[in-house]
């Protein structure tokens, strides 16, 4: 995943941090500050989304978006996205990422 361009505020960062990546400690989750934007991005409420689109520049949102890995969004967070950052017209969202196996 490509890394985000505009620095975003570490205690904001922090805090989505502590709430959508339970699987790792709020320090070592923020070193990959993408990570958390897509777990905001997938799985935010609508206050924590609204914090996120108003602090992470919608360029960055895009990229996000655009590198994520397998499995990072459901079909339906993916749709929303690429409609809301102006990625796709109705009807035309491209597939998700697919996984691979070995």
């Amino acid at each position: 995943m490509k890394p985000v361009e505009k620095p975003v505020d570490a205690s904001l960062l922090k805090y989505f941090a502590a709430k959508y990546v339970w699987w790792q400690e709020p320090d070592v989750a923020v070193c990959q500050p993408e990570r958390v934007i897509a777990q905001v991005m997938e799985l935010g409420d609508y206050d924590d989304v609204q914090k996120l689109t108003a602090a992470v520049d919608e360029e960055d949102l895009r990229r996000v978006l655009l590198h994520a890995e397998a499995g990072q969004f459901s079909a339906r967070s993916w749709a929303y996205w690429h409609y809301r950052l102006g990625l796709s017209e109705p009807g035309k969202v491209p597939p998700l990422p697919p996984r691979k196996t070995a």
